[in-house]
């Protein structure tokens, strides 16, 4: 029997896709490699989804997810990421918006509803800042640290070792030439660093079909 199966990706503007005015960011870019590749075939259909919002945190994403996971509920199978933390760990006027304390249990609480519709989860690392809007306070009131970015990994590091879920290190990735894979406002990618990150996320999707 053919399966359908279907990747759910939620996230803030980086899932979304914002600053890529090409290939629509790094989700975009899986939904057409998958429609080519797992769609009308002989195969099983491996269906994804865009849940990217921008300016999300883990707080929009809790009352969201229950709703969000029953109307896109596959019988065949879910896979579900989960990409929280850039704006959680912003400070706006001299307060932190989502706490780390407060993110670890906003994460365990979706994982909890995640896990009612599948076992397929994975937690998706923040990017490093580039270093002309670390510790700046931007336009829109943000101030954003690469310090602050390592304490909310290393939490999403080990609530995927405690809840044996997968981990995608985009940051580990990016590090070393953020400055060029970053876009003019340094917090989220170009072209080019979103097209990396589909590249590092491709053999994680096609293991499902």
């Amino acid at each position: 029997m053919k399966k359908i199966i279907y990747g759910l990706f939620f996230g803030d503007s980086i899932t979304y896709g914002e600053y890529d005015g090409v290939f629509g960011g790094w989700v975009d870019i899986l939904k057409r490699y998958a429609l080519q590749k797992f769609h009308e075939g002989n195969g099983d259909e491996l269906i994804l989804f865009n849940l990217g919002i921008g300016g999300e945190t883990t707080e929009g994403l809790l009352k969201r997810i229950p709703y969000e996971l029953e109307a896109r509920n596959s019988p065949d199978g879910n896979i579900v990421f989960l990409s929280y933390g850039a704006n959680d760990l912003a400070i706006k006027d001299g307060v932190q918006i989502v706490d780390p304390e407060k993110f670890r249990n906003n994460i365990k609480a979706a994982i909890s509803r995640a896990r009612q519709f599948s076992n397929e989860i994975y937690l998706v690392s923040i990017l490093p800042f580039s270093e002309k809007v670390n510790g700046v306070v931007v336009s829109s009131g943000k101030l954003r640290t690469n310090r602050e970015v390592l304490a909310y990994n290393q939490i999403l590091k080990d609530i995927a070792a405690e809840h044996s879920l997968g981990y995608i290190d985009f940051y580990s990735a990016f590090l070393e030439d953020k400055e060029i894979l970053l876009s003019a406002d340094g917090v989220h990618p170009n072209e080019k660093g979103y097209g990396m990150m589909a590249e590092i996320a491709i053999p994680i999707i096609e293991k499902y079909v």
